[in-house]
This record gives structure tokens, sequence and C-alpha cells, in this order.
């Protein structure tokens, strides 16, 4: 008997109070409502980042992938490079030696129909303005040599370019390059820029366009903005070096009336 009950106590013992069983077995349900509201705000925030980085890539500064080595050494194929929106917003128009993004439609491309694809055209255009994937074929980048009113001739009797008659040392050039081995002597009309690679003899420019409607010149409404900045690869990492190639360039006679 004695021993019956000790087993029995044990029996009761071991059982755990009314109630605790479902209270333990609760604690290791996982709330499914809790982790899929975790998962919702994740995605929200993920969304919200990817739009307000939109927002200033297309606005304020935008990473740019250097798609060929047109404008070597300066930018070499493979940079990113950050193109400042904000340059010429208010009131200023690029200036000689700007390094410049534009849109080519017109000027050094044909106007052509939009892409049929409108998907697949906008996750194209989102990536290329966060810099994850090359520009749309209608945007270039170039520095500018000539900005409205200007006579620009190549080349001087030294070789060397002349801007409303004052020749132009270019120290950015591509080593071994020349000015141009393409002879020409233009007046840029106004609102009009006449923009060249520093790879002279590795770049598609104004001057492949002299014959076509609209001289190679690009309106300074299709600029999309002045590169500042490198931000890619690390080791040139920092502010483009500006240059003083075109300082003391006098006005163009046109300006003088």
């Amino acid at each position: 008997m004695d021993t019956e009950a000790q087993h029995m106590e044990r029996d009761r013992s071991s059982c755990p109070p009314d109630g605790a069983e479902e209270g333990s077995r609760s604690t290791h349900v996982p709330d499914r409502s809790a982790a899929s509201l975790s998962w919702g705000r994740t995605v929200f925030l993920g969304m919200l980042c990817t739009v307000a980085l939109l927002l200033f890539s297309s606005f304020v500064l935008q990473p740019f992938l250097i798609p060929s080595g047109s404008m070597q050494p300066t930018l070499r194929v493979g940079d990113r490079v950050l193109v400042n929106k904000l340059a010429y917003r208010f009131g200023s128009e690029p200036g000689r030696g700007d390094v410049v993004v534009f849109d080519g439609t017109g000027s050094f491309i044909q106007e052509t129909e939009s892409d049929v694809d409108g998907v697949g055209a906008l996750l194209r255009g989102a990536a290329a303005s966060l810099g994850l994937a090359e520009p749309a074929g209608s945007d270039f980048v170039k520095r500018v040599v000539g900005v409205g009113g200007d006579r620009v001739v190549c080349c001087d009797k030294r070789g060397r370019l002349e801007v409303n008659g004052t020749s132009v040392d270019e120290p950015y050039l591509h080593p071994g390059d020349r000015p141009s081995d393409v002879a020409f002597d233009i007046v840029v009309p106004d609102g009009k820029l006449w923009v060249l690679g520093d790879h002279r003899s590795n770049s598609r420019d104004s001057r492949d366009h002299l014959g076509q409607p609209g001289g190679g010149m690009v309106p300074v409404e299709r600029v999309i903005g002045r590169v500042d900045w490198l931000g890619w690869p690390l080791g040139r990492l920092g502010s483009l070096e500006g240059t003083d190639a075109f300082t003391g360039i006098r006005p163009s006679d046109a300006d003088h009336g």
C-alpha cells in the first residue's frame, strides 16, 4: 500500500497543474502575424528608400556609369561619376572646360520612337539612374569646348585648338593625341555647345556631325548635369579636377556687337 501510494504521488507531481500544459505549448507557437508585419515593414522601408534614391538621383545628384574610353584619361571605362543636376538649374550655364552629361537625341543621334518594352525600359532606366547599369544610348559625356557665340578653330600653326582667336593648351588630352585630326572652323550658335572627348582619337563627338543637321551642336537644355565627383573606384574617389585651359579666352567678336 505504501509503495502504491508513493507511485501515485510521483505521478501526480510529474503532471503539470491545470492549464500549464497549454501555456507551455503556446510559447512555442510562432506569432505569424508579427512575423508578417515585420516582413511587410522591411519591404515598405526598402521601397521607400529606393523611391527616395530615385528622386534624389532625378533632381539632385545622379550616378553615371562611364561606358567607353572617349574621355580617357580623365574618366575611365567603368568609373562611376556623380552628375550635379543643380549645377545649371538657377540661371547658370555650362562653361568652357566643364565635363557634362547630356542627352544627344537630335544632335548626336536621330529621334527614335520610344521603346515598346515599357516595363523593361523603366527598369533599365531606374538601374542606370542609380549607376548600376550603362546609361541610355542617347546619353553622352563630353567636355565643353565652345559655348554660344564662340568661334572654335582647329588647328593653329602649332596644332592647338583655338577659341575666339586664342590658342588653347589642353593638358587633359589623352597622351599621344592631337587636338583633332579633323580640321574645322565653326561658330557656336547661342544656346548651343560644341563638345569634344578628351581621348580625341577615340571619341565620337561634335566633329563627327559637322555635315549633319545641327552640325554637332548640343542644345543647352539637353544638358543633364555637370560631372563634379568620382564615386568609384575607391582609389579615385573625390572631386573631378577642373581645368584652367580656357582661362583668359576673350568673348567672341559677336559679343562685342
